[in-house]
């Protein structure tokens, strides 16, 4: 797959990506996040709306939104609930008192939005779209900017610098799959993701990934029919290149492969062992 790269964003910074959008990347950088989350401003009929406002413990974040947003906020969007997505709401919200909008079914005990979306909702100019796969509560919102561009905030379903990371419970492989070839039914010019640069030409990404699951999988079910295996062995072997830091997450991935091929009559389980069905 073709991925993208970017230069290390000035910190703090409000850095434009469309008219009436911008971002501030939050210095989180790692093997998970890249260079770190973006927390989007985007200007809404309603004023300025907060996407994912990024990791707690970023005091210096929370400062540089307020800072260019002059702390007037309409809302705090959440994509999903993943700490680097969601840790610094209760901070902002704080700040701010504006309120936060997520699926209506949170993924975490400690985060309940204010404004509850469900798939395909009408919010401030925006459509919300439902994609679990990543994360159970995972909604991309999709405009039109002002320059005419459809834009998808693709959060971390699909992103431009690496695939994404599918970890049961939270993350569903079937969902993945269904998710991905519902953006593929979309007509979206750009996916602004939750980690890295823009992505144009998106549905081009959206079909490789999709061929990517699908020969993984297959490399799974033939590994299965040489007998019972877990799921670090599969991984070692499918995985046996990959950064040792990636290791645990490449797990993770076999993992929700494997539920998936259980539902689907594909795998059975003894136990910590896979096999065939």
């Amino acid at each position: 797959m073709a991925f993208l790269t970017e230069p290390e964003p000035e910190r703090g910074a409000n850095l434009p990506v469309l008219p009436g959008i911008s971002r501030i990347v939050a210095n989180n950088p790692g093997p998970m996040t890249y260079l770190g989350t973006n927390t989007y401003l985007i200007e809404t009929p309603d004023g300025v709306a907060v996407l994912d406002p990024g990791p707690e413990g970023h005091p210096e974040h929370i400062e540089a939104i307020l800072r260019h947003t002059g702390g007037q906020i309409a809302y705090i969007l959440v994509s999903h609930t993943h700490h680097d997505h969601v840790g610094a709401v209760p901070a902002l919200q704080e700040a701010t008192g504006a309120p936060t909008v997520g699926f209506r079914v949170s993924g975490i005990d400690t985060f309940v939005p204010d404004i509850k979306l469900d798939h395909d909702a009408a919010f401030a100019g925006m459509q919300a779209l439902h994609t679990p796969g990543h994360a159970s509560d995972h909604l991309c919102f999709a405009l039109t900017a002002k320059n005419g561009d459809k834009v998808l905030f693709s959060a971390d379903h699909v992103m431009s610098w690496s695939t994404s990371i599918v970890s049961p419970p939270g993350g569903d492989m079937r969902d993945y799959f269904a998710s991905l070839n519902l953006l593929l039914a979309r007509e979206d010019d750009v996916y602004l993701p939750g980690h890295g640069p823009a992505l144009r030409e998106p549905r081009d990404l959206v079909r490789a990934m999709l061929t990517h699951r699908v020969i993984r999988e297959q490399a799974i079910a033939r590994k299965l029919t040489g007998g019972a295996f877990d799921t670090y062995t599969i991984m070692d072997a499918l995985y046996s290149q990959l950064n040792p830091r990636l290791r645990k997450a490449a797990e993770r991935n076999v993992l929700a492969h494997l539920l998936k091929m259980e539902i689907e009559g594909k795998a059975s389980r003894e136990g910590e062992l896979w096999r065939a069905a």
